[in-house]
């Protein structure tokens, strides 16, 4: 017989599951009432008046001029900044909030708020109800974002969107080693793995890029390749491609495809 304390156990983490389900429900519920929407990324720890954060107010006014709500993750620095140009100009402002044990606070400026636990509940809503991210200087945080992003885009799990980055001399660095270690000394990624992103000083430029991909008029990472929506997409409505199955399933093969 399982002792108490396994019973235990086993019942905290059947908890912990509906936790998890209830912040995707939330998150699903909430995020899709409104327009679709741009993610800005960036920094909690600039000041509000640095370079950056004034980019990025702009920005969001320029993207609800456009009809996008924007996108950001409800904290201080780079998303206050996103959140106020988007109240301030009349659009939706909304905040995926994640609860930390520190740093993180709530901006006034988020007309929808939402309260994570989970970062990768978070991180869906984000992929899932953007059309397309654009990136100012940030931490380990937005680089988790911007990866993410691209490594969905690289194995095609979803439809390619605009991944801009605003900054050069920020960014310049990072995409320096990236070409000479990653592209040309360990071939770990490929030349045409570079085409999935954009690098601007300008937030005109990323407006641009982002509006033209949203009308049809740019094709992203048009080095990949572009199939119909796949059967267990439209069945799962997760915004993920299926693919070759890994195992069987009942009668399938071992490399029969996902229906």
């Amino acid at each position: 017989m399982e002792s108490n304390d396994r019973k235990q156990t086993l019942a905290l983490e059947s908890w912990r599951a509906l936790r998890i389900l209830s912040e995707f429900v939330d998150g699903v519920e909430t995020m899709s009432k409104y327009p679709m929407g741009i993610a800005l990324f960036g920094s909690a720890r600039l000041a509000s008046d640095h370079p950056s954060c004034l980019q990025a107010e702009k920005c969001a006014r320029l993207l609800v001029e456009k009809g996008f709500s924007v996108i950001t993750g409800g904290g201080p620095g780079v998303m206050e900044a996103a959140n106020k140009g988007a109240l301030e100009a009349g659009g939706v402002s909304i905040g995926l909030n994640i609860v930390l044990p520190m740093e993180q606070r709530p901006n006034p400026y988020q007309s929808v708020d939402i309260e994570f636990r989970y970062f990768f509940v978070r991180k869906v809503m984000f992929v899932k109800y953007a059309r397309g991210f654009i990136i100012f200087p940030g931490g380990f945080g937005t680089m988790d974002e911007l990866f993410e992003a691209l490594t969905l885009i690289q194995t095609l799990k979803i439809v390619p969107f605009p991944v801009v980055l605003v900054g050069k001399d920020f960014w310049s660095g990072l995409l320096t080693w990236m070409k000479t270690v990653l592209r040309d000394e360990y071939a770990t990624v490929s030349p045409t793995d570079f085409d999935m992103f954009t690098v601007t000083d300008s937030v005109e430029e990323a407006v641009s890029i982002v509006w033209e991909a949203h009308i049809g008029q740019r094709v992203v990472a048009p080095n990949l390749p572009r199939f119909e929506t796949d059967a267990e997409e439209r069945q799962s409505g997760d915004g993920t491609r299926g693919g070759p199955r890994h195992r069987p399933r009942g009668g399938d093969s071992w490399h029969e495809s996902a229906i």
